[in-house]
């Protein structure tokens, strides 16, 4: 019988685990795609104690805390970070088979050396010894960066954030690691919501222009696109709870971007033709910058009415959606692809019935001698377990080429997820070791070691040109 999370975890071959070791382990990290802050980077944040690095923010864990019944002042309320600590010490031996208690006892063992599971009991002792190392200076944001060998980090960032933390860090030559800003447009999107004129008030004044009307907008957008990629910026992203394409002209989106900015209350229909002008406007903006575009397709956010009113967004209230996608889908890549503006793309759904078709409609859109130009992204959000990661490698080796993929992300708010890479990376290594030992793939470690590698590092370098 293994022992709990030892050498050979999620390893079962001995070819899985000359994978690991030899190709994969120490392979540098290059996180394309996460939600840490510029700031705590910049500034080299100490985290106070272990909830505040573990629990401030992580939906992931107040989601299972609330399903095992914990009372919300010791998940987002006013209870002291000790008792929040000890609440979730005593969920966590009941999340068996979620991969939260992976990432919980890998967090602990790579971080701060402690084999120990974490429980009521063993709570108190945890608490002392990681708010001991939290204490000191190579235990501040930037050494935790470090210790997890990161050596791109790419941040999600609004585009009238100014940027000023990208650019600070880049003057500090004692950090090697890359942080470089993320252009996501997703409020010059959402026409609908109740705060897009404030949003297109803010853009104006960014940019230090009027905002009237649709081509001031649009042009705003592409200066600020312009000022990113100046800043290092390599990828945009969008997070689409539908993915949209109504086609109309750019005299009738305009009327509707006037009516919006009038407050005046916009149809779906009108919401759904904005929303595809305004996206395939960026697309060519992004094909010219030599950018990659990421698109984050079916999810419902903020399903809770009652709890997004009293804590807001991205507090654990989100769902996956199954709106209909493929036809959509392949108009709008094929509107840029018929101008040869297709931006390299990468293809995320929180629906799994979704892998197939986001497969085979990717291989219909590659070429131009890039490696991959559109990708099946990594299993996301409530996909990043072993079953999600192992169904996005069998897709994506079925109907097109896993040899190709840029790998994993930790699309995390928190510097101690960096063990999901080694999560992942232990998993693809027994994927293909499992197929080595049915026969289906040679014995060839000089083979497989490179396209390991290349999946865990070299793919995503060469991809984002970073």
């Amino acid at each position: 019988m293994k022992k709990f999370m030892d050498e050979s975890f999620l390893l079962y071959s001995k070819a899985a685990e000359e994978l690991y070791e030899k190709h994969a382990k120490d392979m540098p990290i290059i996180d394309y795609h996460c939600h840490l802050s510029p700031q705590e980077i910049c500034e080299n944040k100490q985290f106070k104690n272990i909830t505040e690095a573990w629990l401030y923010g992580d939906h992931y864990k107040w989601r299972v805390m609330r399903a095992y019944g914990i009372e919300e002042k010791y998940i987002t309320g006013d209870a002291s970070d000790y008792d929040k600590f000890v609440a979730w010490a005593k969920v966590i031996p009941m999340t068996l088979g979620n991969p939260l208690y992976h990432w919980t006892h890998l967090e602990l063992k790579r971080f701060f050396g402690i084999e120990q599971t974490l429980n009521e009991k063993t709570a108190p002792v945890i608490w002392k010894k990681v708010n001991e190392l939290l204490a000191k200076e190579e235990y501040r944001a930037k050494g935790l960066i470090k210790k997890s060998n990161v050596e791109v980090i790419c941040t999600t960032d609004d585009p009238v954030d100014s940027l000023e933390y990208h650019i600070k860090t880049k003057e500090d030559r004692t950090f090697t690691t890359k942080v470089l800003p993320t252009f996501r447009p997703d409020k010059a999107l959402g026409i609908s919501k109740s705060d897009f004129k404030e949003w297109i008030d803010k853009l104006g004044e960014v940019c230090d222009k009027s905002i009237d009307e649709y081509d001031s907008m649009l042009k705003a957008l592409e200066d600020r696109a312009q000022f990113f990629n100046f800043v290092g910026c390599k990828i945009s992203d969008h997070g689409l709870d539908y993915f949209p394409y109504l086609e109309a002209s750019k005299e009738e989106v305009s009327t509707i971007f006037q009516k919006a900015v009038k407050g005046e209350k916009i149809t779906l229909e009108e919401e759904e033709k904005y929303k595809t002008y305004t996206l395939r406007y960026l697309g060519e903006i992004y094909a010219k910058l030599g950018w990659a575009m990421q698109l984050h397709i079916n999810v419902i956010r903020n399903a809770n009415t009652r709890m997004y009113n009293k804590l807001g967004p991205d507090t654990g209230y989100d769902a996956i959606n199954d709106n209909k996608l493929a036809q959509k889908l392949f108009k709008f890549l094929d509107s840029l692809e018929v101008n040869n503006l297709l931006p390299k793309t990468i293809l995320y759904t929180l629906n799994p019935a979704d892998n197939y078709i986001l497969g085979t409609i990717m291989g219909s859109f590659q070429g131009e001698g890039v490696k991959g130009k559109v990708q099946l992204g990594a299993a996301w959000w409530f996909l990043d377990n072993k079953v999600g990661m192992i169904e996005q490698m069998k897709t994506l080796a079925n109907v097109g080429l896993l040899s190709c993929f840029v790998g994993m992300l930790t699309d995390s708010r928190s510097f101690l997820s960096y063990t999901r890479h080694e999560y992942f990376r232990r998993i693809l290594c027994d994927f293909i070791g499992e197929s080595v030992d049915n026969g289906e793939f040679p014995d060839d470690m000089k083979l497989l070691g490179k396209i390991v590698r290349d999946i865990c590092y070299y793919n995503a370098k060469n991809y984002f040109n970073v």
